[in-house]
C-alpha cells in the first residue's frame, strides 16, 4: 500500500478542506467524516481538532 499525505484538496472542499482532506488520507467517505466532526464538535473538541488540522496540514501542491 502506497504512503499517503494529509494535504487539504484544492477541489471538493467546502470550508477549508480538511474533512475532504482526512477522507482521502483515510481512503473513507468525506461525507462520514463531516458528520464525525459534527458530532465530534457537539460532543467534544471538533473545532480545536479542525483548527488545528486546517493549520498543520498543507494545501495539496497545484500540478
Amino acid at each position: 500500500m502506497a504512503s499517503r499525505k494529509l494535504v487539504r484538496p484544492r477541489r471538493g472542499k467546502m470550508i477549508a478542506g480538511v474533512c475532504a482532506g482526512v477522507a482521502n488520507w483515510l481512503g473513507w467517505d468525506v461525507t462520514t467524516v463531516r458528520l464525525a466532526f459534527l458530532l465530534f464538535g457537539v460532543f467534544g473538541a471538533g473545532e480545536l481538532v479542525y483548527v488545528i488540522l486546517w493549520i498543520l496540514a498543507p494545501k495539496e501542491p497545484a500540478y
